[in-house]
């Protein structure tokens, strides 16, 4: 259970928030409690939230790549929730196939096909990692992937964007709240 409130509102009035419920309930299907943990500072939501949409609209990245990232990203740093959120994005809100995303969980970058992809994640990854070890040849390569410094700083954003909401899920226990078949699939609950 949370350790912070969920305030639900009846009815959201604020025309920012409600257009992120609204982006959210496409993407996933529902508004996820995450969101509304994130209501007790409705200041920084919107803003936060913001920054999050213009990170995954405006930059070199496809959707699925983001997905990707944050799946592999969520799951280095030990999220169930934000994991198998972001799973659910791949899934229900991009039609990527189960199997596939169930591959992904289990085999991590080897069960990606596409060396552009394969680059974006090991690069992610090791800025998840250490990002002070990060190499002019990983830079090479995404640029090598037809990556901008445009890119290659919204890669890098995307990954600590992820981080910080894997962070903030932790250490408020943000209880994962729908889509149970992902947290199934995603080996963090036994069927009932």
């Amino acid at each position: 259970m949370a350790r912070v409130a969920l305030p639900k509102p009846a009815r959201v009035t604020d025309p920012a928030i409600e257009g992120i419920f609204a982006w959210v309930t496409e993407m996933e299907g529902s508004v996820p409690n995450h969101f509304y943990v994130e209501l007790n500072f409705p200041e920084f939501f919107t803003a936060k939230l913001g920054a999050t949409k213009v990170l995954w609209d405006m930059g070199e990245l496809t959707m699925e790549e983001i997905q990707h990232i944050g799946i592999l990203v969520s799951q280095a740093n030990g999220c169930p929730y934000c994991t198998a959120a972001f799973c659910t994005i791949l899934n229900h809100g991009l039609g990527t196939a189960e199997d596939y995303v169930g591959q992904l969980l289990k085999s991590g970058v080897q069960a990606v096909e596409g060396d552009r992809l394969r680059t974006i994640l090991g690069y992610a990854l090791q800025v998840n990692s250490d990002p002070a070890a990060v190499t002019d040849a990983q830079v090479a390569s995404l640029r090598d992937h037809g990556f901008t410094d445009k890119g290659i700083v919204q890669i890098t954003h995307v990954v600590s964007d992820f981080s910080s909401y894997n962070t903030l899920n932790l250490a408020l226990d943000t209880d994962y709240d729908y889509r149970e078949a992902w947290k199934q699939l995603a080996g963090f609950a036994t069927p009932a």
